[in-house]
């Protein structure tokens, strides 16, 4: 007889982090519920010119725990060294010992919305002012986005399933989702799955505020991201990757694995619409919501807390807040939703996982994070968004939403683990 996906069960058992706000998964979590902001102005190059200069860089960022060899870091860009590390303290927070488990059914789904920039802008300028024969043989090694999940795998002799995910800001709740599904058919019993970004460079800044999608409150930093607030101008870019362990229950269980949370369910969907802006009303994040709840098993009424995109840009608020009524009808007076990009920035590629390691702790911890910033909540988005300051109250099941350029949408359902 074949694998029933319906009788296997997906738990968190690791999550690792490292952004503006923290280096590990326990210092990111007291940093967003004591509402603190990582965004400041941009020290990483000259930001004289530049329409937006404020960003949530990750400062003072030490890769070599998570590298074999300092020649080793040198031979990757940023967003691999991130996903990396994010990756080596997943593994170090889950206790999983790889050598003690069948590496053919252990993988790495860890993706990007970008991957080199980085290192193909330093290259260009190699090839332009001294030519071809000078640039660094390992260009297209370093700059392609597959290798933060490729490398980990060979750092681990991870043999099971390997996929990098690129759907722009969904990017790293697709690597969940697809991973959830992969363990669910019997392919791989634990996963390393997540994103990585390392865009806050000048063609990554210059080239969204070309778009006119950043924020350009540089005179005050801490309070430019405000998702939901009336006077958001867009958002802020923020760096860094989160990789979470997916396991399969049995196996979790059998070496007595911390669980975090239960992974029930995966929505993915598209809005077939435009290239950066959202379906009128939110109509795909909706369908997103209803496909991740029905694969879940969950009705709205089961929901407390929802983890949105919200990244404080005019039309994007306003169309979740909408796709949210229309999925929890009335139900939505019972719910929180809130976004902690105020804090954190704008993670990209990295921006699902991150938020998904704060819901595992959320329901952990059974504490909603804050939305910072609200000062003047907009009439239009008119849900209770938590903007009082952390807020304890029950958490048993949570969805987190990311939506991305070129109408990409992705959520997850999980659970608290019984």
């Amino acid at each position: 007889m074949g694998i029933n996906p319906a009788d296997r069960r997906v738990v968190v058992t690791g999550v690792g982090v490292i952004n503006a706000l923290g280096d590990n998964v326990d210092t990111f979590w007291d940093n967003i519920i004591a509402g603190k902001c990582g965004i400041d102005r941009i020290t990483s190059f000259d930001i004289s010119d530049y329409a937006c200069q404020i960003a949530a860089e990750v400062r003072d960022f030490d890769p070599s725990a998570a590298f074999p060899s300092p020649k080793e870091i040198r031979r990757t860009d940023r967003f691999t060294q991130f996903g990396i590390y994010a990756g080596w303290r997943a593994l170090m927070d889950s206790g999983l010992e790889i050598d003690k488990h069948d590496p053919d059914l252990i993988g790495a789904f860890i993706g990007s919305g970008i991957g080199g920039l980085a290192t193909t802008e330093a290259q260009k300028e190699i090839l332009l002012s001294r030519g071809p024969g000078r640039m660094s043989p390992f260009t297209i090694p370093m700059l392609i986005l597959n290798m933060a999940s490729g490398i980990f795998s060979m750092y681990y002799n991870l043999r099971g399933p390997n996929v990098a995910t690129c759907s722009a800001c969904a990017t790293a709740t697709h690597a969940l989702g697809e991973a959830w599904r992969t363990i669910k058919m019997g392919d791989a019993e634990a996963i390393f799955a997540g994103g990585t970004e390392a865009a806050i460079v000048p063609m990554g800044i210059g080239g969204f505020a070309a778009m006119k999608a950043l924020s350009t409150r540089n005179d005050d930093p801490q309070r430019a991201s405000r998702p939901f607030d009336k006077d958001r101008d867009g958002f802020v870019m923020g760096e860094g990757a989160a990789v979470l362990l997916l396991e399969e229950l049995g196996h979790a269980k059998a070496r007595g694995a911390k669980i975090y949370c239960e992974i029930v369910g995966y929505g993915n969907t598209a809005d077939a619409h435009h290239l950066t802006s959202p379906s009128p009303e939110g109509e795909g994040a909706a369908r997103c919501m209803r496909m991740a709840l029905r694969s879940a098993g969950l009705n709205t009424d089961e929901i407390q807390y929802i983890n949105a995109h919200g990244t404080s840009t005019p039309q994007g608020d306003i169309c979740e807040t909408q796709a949210v009524k229309a999925v929890f009808g009335e139900n939505v007076s019972k719910l929180v939703v809130n976004s902690t990009k105020g804090a954190t920035g704008h993670l990209l590629g990295a921006a699902g996982a991150t938020e998904m390691a704060l819901c595992a702790k959320a329901i952990e911890k059974q504490i909603a994070p804050p939305t910072i910033n609200i000062e003047n909540q907009d009439p239009a988005c008119d849900l209770d968004y938590v903007r009082e300051g952390a807020r304890a109250m029950k958490i048993d099941a949570i969805l987190n939403n990311s939506f991305g350029f070129g109408g990409h949408n992705a959520t997850i359902a999980a659970r608290r683990f019984v």
